[in-house]
């Protein structure tokens, strides 16, 4: 099997959650570049308006293929209720009435001190986990009526994907009053394995990703701590990642090459977690 064969991702239809803007913008191109049909969402029109332009007037799908589309519908998937309803709206634009790839990426974050007295907010608790957690599961659950493959006719060597955006602060909490972000994504990833079991019957892959850093409007937040190059500083590869990474990551898991993969928690983060060491010795500050 040849390599364009092995990751290629060409005319499946993937939704990308929070697709306006960060990670998702960037998963978007991406995906477009690869030749995929790519439906983004989120709740602000203007910005998942910008984002498909931007696309459209930058980059050159592969010549090889039919030629890819990239569209977008507003929603809202922090209930159940706009879960439901972005799945009846993209009907129309699926081809075959078939989901290839679902990834759940939309979020938000909350930081705010234990210690000040916090206001109708909670802490952002009810906020973060409505559409950082409790969203993927109604839209995962929405969306499968176009993603479960008939016993009959099913490729065990093509089967739907869902790929759920966790992060590394999911597995290691950052020095930062994110408690409800870093719970959420722990979330995250422990429903990515319970969904794994649900769905492997029905030739559906659930694999998560727990990206590092990454700049975006998301991660500017965490300057009020730190600054970007610190970050980078103390990530074991010496940078932050970018959309290339994140891209990677999902191709991979969207193509031939990952079909075999389910329940997996891919960390793309610069040795934020695998190639950290326990210190033995403290320098004096």
């Amino acid at each position: 099997m040849s390599l364009g064969r092995l990751f290629g991702v060409a005319e499946r239809s993937v939704l990308i959650t929070g697709g306006g803007r960060g990670i998702g913008a960037m998963l978007a191109q991406g995906y477009f570049e690869a030749g995929a049909n790519v439906i983004i969402t989120s709740r602000t029109e203007d910005a998942l308006k910008e984002t498909v332009d931007s696309i459209l007037s930058n980059t050159t799908p592969p010549s090889d293929v039919p030629s890819p589309t990239l569209t977008y519908v507003v929603s809202d998937v922090s209930s159940r209720e706009g879960c439901e309803k972005l799945a009846q709206d993209i009907a129309p634009l699926l081809p075959e009435n078939r989901l290839d790839v679902l990834i759940n990426n939309a979020g938000n974050a909350w930081g705010e001190p234990l210690e000040r007295e916090s206001g109708k907010m909670n802490w952002g608790w009810d906020k973060v986990l409505d559409l950082n957690l409790k969203g993927v599961f109604y839209l995962t659950r929405a969306c499968l009526p176009y993603m479960k493959q008939d016993p009959e006719s099913m490729d065990r060597y093509d089967p739907s994907r869902i790929i759920n955006i966790g992060s590394v602060v999911g597995l290691l909490p950052q020095d930062a009053p994110t408690h409800a972000y870093d719970v959420s994504k722990a979330g995250v990833h422990h429903l990515t394995k319970k969904l794994s079991g649900d769905l492997a019957p029905h030739n559906i892959t659930v694999n998560a990703l727990a990206p590092g850093f990454v700049p975006s409007r998301m991660t500017e937040g965490l300057k009020s701590y730190t600054t970007f190059d610190d970050i980078a500083k103390n990530t074991p590869l010496q940078r932050l990642g970018d959309g290339d990474d994140m891209t990677g990551a999902c191709i991979y898991l969207s193509s031939r090459a990952g079909s075999y993969v389910t329940g997996v928690v891919l960390n793309v983060d610069g040795g934020t977690i695998g190639a950290s060491k326990i210190p033995l010795s403290f320098e004096d500050e």
